[in-house]
């Protein structure tokens, strides 16, 4: 209890305003952190620049997820680049972007509340030297933080996302929607809004984790590939840092994602929770069950984070230049 209010007190006297430069021993100057207003406009920027690049490669990731496998059947799709094929074969090009309205319009706002919480993070579980010594654990649990902003506005919108991209698989038996409108008003009269928000729990877990090593990552590379003197990397090196850190944070959570996935887009009633859904997984197709869509997910999160992270301090260094600390 005493280590919790000595945080706490830590944190408000951070967000009066002791949020200057430290001098270190041997004369180096640390890197000021972002303000709250200036992480939550460039998280957003980050954020567009995520969907953009990376939606058509997670559609392909839940269609591969949540087909059905059937004992001596040769499965709907054979890999990735099958998935492609068929969805472009029969839906077109834009079958690859199916979904995608629900993130974009919420990702600018769920990104900005994301780097705003990693924010809110820093100033909550790091000590004034974190970053410079890269503690990595406070630097995690900061990370992990952010997953309290994003979930009430990502695990509705994961819900409807995953819906929307598996109606077009063949094994998929239910009610077919035109549109987030009537979808949104067919799983209200299903289940209430305790449908819509099916699976929001999953999601708080699953980006809580993830975030610990996402953020933790990206600051361990930023700091190892920043050249002596220099405030941070290259535009080249912050491009691969961001693409490390999204398959780390893929990596840490996609067992979580794909029980997440299977118990949104399952019938009402199907499931009694999660965990009934991570049994009949590994009951079926053993540990690699959870792993299902593991080569979409790694070719999905190296370039859209990286477009994330690098148009996260683009849009940071253009907001500096404008005078927002």
């Amino acid at each position: 209890w005493g280590l919790v209010r000595a945080r706490v007190g830590r944190c408000v006297r951070r967000m009066s305003g002791s949020n200057k430069m430290a001098v270190m021993g041997d004369g180096e100057t640390t890197v000021k952190q972002p303000g709250a207003l200036k992480s939550f406009l460039a998280g957003g920027a980050g954020g567009i620049c995520l969907v953009l690049v990376g939606h058509p490669l997670d559609t392909i990731k839940v269609r591969i997820q949540t087909m059905e496998v059937v004992a001596g059947q040769k499965p709907q799709y054979s890999g990735m680049v099958d998935c492609a094929k068929q969805i472009v074969a029969k839906e077109g090009p834009t079958g690859l972007y199916k979904g995608m309205a629900a993130p974009l319009a919420g990702v600018a706002p769920m990104y900005a509340l994301c780097f705003l919480g990693y924010g809110m993070g820093k100033k909550l579980f790091c000590d004034d030297d974190a970053f410079d010594k890269l503690k990595l654990t406070q630097i995690g649990m900061a990370g992990a933080f952010s997953s309290v902003f994003t979930t009430p506005i990502l695990g509705p919108g994961e819900r409807l996302k995953c819906v929307l991209q598996i109606q077009n698989n063949p094994g998929y038996t239910g009610t077919r929607y035109n549109g987030y409108k009537e979808l949104v008003s067919g799983l209200y009269k299903e289940g209430g809004v305790r449908s819509i928000i099916r699976g929001s729990g999953a999601t708080l877990v699953r980006d809580g984790v993830a975030s610990f090593f996402y953020f933790s990552t990206y600051e361990l590379l930023k700091k190892m590939w920043t050249p002596k003197g220099e405030s941070g990397p290259s535009v080249l090196m912050t491009f691969m840092a961001g693409g490390v850190a999204g398959m780390a944070n893929w990596a840490a959570m996609l067992p979580i994602d794909t029980v997440k996935s299977r118990f949104q887009t399952a019938p009402e009633g199907k499931y009694s929770g999660v965990l009934a859904v991570g049994r009949e997984i590994l009951a079926k197709d053993g540990v690699a069950g959870f792993y299902r869509g593991l080569t979409p997910v790694m070719v999905r999160a190296f370039p859209a984070n990286a477009a994330c992270f690098l148009g996260y301090e683009a849009a940071a260094a253009g907001l500096t230049k404008l005078g927002l600390e």
